[in-house]
């Protein structure tokens, strides 16, 4: 594809939001967050799932083996299809350019393997460790970096939230060319990610919290990663005779 006829089909599909206008929900999602930490709403919620004796939807086959497992796989499954749809990409990529499948796979990947490591350094230990619910921790809140709570810590945020968060950057490359079909992505997403985290809370394995800061991450994540996108391909475009060949793009 010349590079004239890629710039006529990125007019015809419309600008995107600019970065000041994706910014805001943004910063109002981090509003919320503090306000919500600083209601201390995760203790009442979890003691709506927890005893001294543990945790009974822990082992439940809905939230462990469905609601865990099971959506682990099929984030696999769809993780399968993103890395197919660069070279064949099927009906729901069917709008999108080469280069911005290969964004959306690599967003996606910046989101999976950036939670683990946030949770690798965090001191913060599960619902489950806490002396109230059969462990040995005690609460110590995640706004205190480097305060142990005596438990194994690595809790937060919440890994398995991002199993359905970090597709999130699905709705940012789709919005434009087919925006009924981000808008659809995008409540899904929300959606499938909410109840996995209420199921990971109902299991004593997160606060509710933790699960609302992965939404959080990933979503900071693809609207930075969006707009540098964005502003790179706009670079390309104003000076194409920099840049390789553009035959790549569908």
């Amino acid at each position: 594809m010349s590079s004239v006829s890629v710039i006529d089909a990125e007019e015809m599909r419309g600008a995107s939001p600019s970065f000041a206008t994706d910014l805001r929900p943004l910063l109002i999602g981090l509003f919320a967050l503090a306000i919500f930490d600083m209601l201390s709403l995760d203790l009442p919620l979890i003691r709506l799932f927890g005893t001294p004796s543990g945790f009974a939807w822990r082992d439940h086959w809905l939230t462990a083996s469905v609601l865990h497992d099971g959506t682990r796989n099929a984030a696999w499954l769809l993780f399968v299809l993103l890395v197919i749809g660069i070279w064949r990409p099927i009906r729901i990529f069917a709008s999108l350019s080469r280069r911005e499948r290969l964004w959306w796979l690599g967003t996606t990947l910046l989101c999976v393997g950036l939670i683990p490591l946030l949770k690798r350094h965090n001191l913060s230990s599960c619902p489950w460790d806490l002396a109230e619910f059969g462990g040995m921790a005690r609460h110590v809140s995640h706004w205190l970096p480097g305060q142990p709570d005596g438990g194994p810590g690595g809790c937060f945020p919440s890994g398995h939230a991002s199993t359905a968060f970090a597709f999130l950057a699905g709705w940012f490359v789709m919005r434009r060319s087919a925006p009924r079909t981000a808008r659809v992505w995008l409540v899904l997403t929300v959606i499938i990610g909410l109840t996995l985290g209420w199921a990971q809370m109902m299991r004593g394995a997160h606060y509710a919290s933790h699960s609302l800061w992965t939404a959080w991450i990933c979503w900071a994540v693809s609207v930075v990663s969006f707009h540098a996108f964005r502003n790179w391909r706009e670079s390309v475009h104003a000076h194409p005779s920099a840049t390789a060949p553009r035959s790549m793009d569908n």
